[in-house]
């Protein structure tokens, strides 16, 4: 029975250490403990008693593990976030935003600036739009700025800078600025600036502009506020209006030329005589 009581003794020591607050068992007092014998061999055990004993140490293992469990904090089951949706998102972000988009609203004439500013009469771009030797048009053009006309046209030209004319247009024109060179026009060629008729251009019309300068043939009348000058290989079928003229040798001339709108009163220069 001995082995049985140190086993006791054993399971004691472990349930104090396990016992929260438990005081290790004192061990008692023995002297000379290597050369104590015990003679368990004799000796009557009551197994019920053993039996209650080991019962209540088993109690109070369970107990202590039952105040622990009791003692415990509760755990609070947080609430489970839901998931949000990305639209839900966007629309919560768009109903924040909108107030402050709704602010930065203005009409339209305050927000954008006026970057087109329409031609005035007369004002001409930098702009130069170009027909080609091969493109034949029919219709009438018009530009703001200027033209550079290779190809045929067939209809009228008006433009607010410089036309330049080296191909056909069967039709009248209208521009700041004339100049042909090599070139056929059919009609009338008017101009508030300088008409310039290169060697080798054909016009049959009338031209009107504030200063001519005619290398080639025209078949028409002449006339022209400022002065006009008839080069050597020009051949005129018309009549010359103008505040002067100059006439280079070799030019050929039929019509009259008329300085009406010089400064000298000629009329009033007769009468006096």
């Amino acid at each position: 029975m001995g082995l049985f009581k140190d086993f006791k003794e054993d399971f004691s020591q472990a349930v104090n250490e396990l016992v929260p607050g438990g005081e290790a068992p004192t061990p008692a007092p023995t002297a000379n403990s290597d050369s104590l014998v015990v003679d368990t061999l004799n000796e009557e055990v009551d197994v019920q008693s053993e039996l209650s004993k080991l019962d209540g140490l088993l109690e109070q293992v369970t107990d202590p593990a039952k105040a622990k469990v009791a003692s415990a904090p509760e755990r609070r089951e947080e609430p489970v976030k839901q998931e949000t949706k990305t639209e839900d998102l966007f629309a919560e972000k768009a109903e924040e935003s909108a107030p402050t988009m709704k602010k930065e609203n203005k009409p339209m004439s305050e927000t954008m600036t006026n970057t087109f500013r329409p031609i005035a009469p007369g004002e001409a771009t930098e702009e130069t739009s170009v027909i080609t030797a091969s493109t034949t048009l029919t219709g009438d053009l018009h530009s703001s700025g200027s033209f550079d006309i290779q190809g045929t046209i067939n209809g009228n030209v008006s433009c607010n800078g410089k036309l330049v004319v080296t191909g056909t247009i069967n039709g009248n024109s209208n521009s700041a600025e004339f100049f042909a060179d090599v070139a056929k026009i059919e009609g009338e060629v008017v101009s508030s600036g300088t008409v310039k008729v290169g060697a080798g251009s054909v016009i049959i019309g009338n031209i009107s502009a504030a200063s001519a300068v005619v290398a080639g043939a025209v078949k028409g009348d002449i006339d022209v506020q400022g002065p006009v000058v008839i080069d050597t290989s020009a051949v005129i079928m018309g009549n010359i209006k103008s505040r002067s003229v100059q006439i280079n040798n070799g030019a050929v001339i039929e019509g009259f030329c008329s300085q009406c709108y010089a400064d000298i009163d000629v009329q009033g220069l007769f009468e006096n005589k």
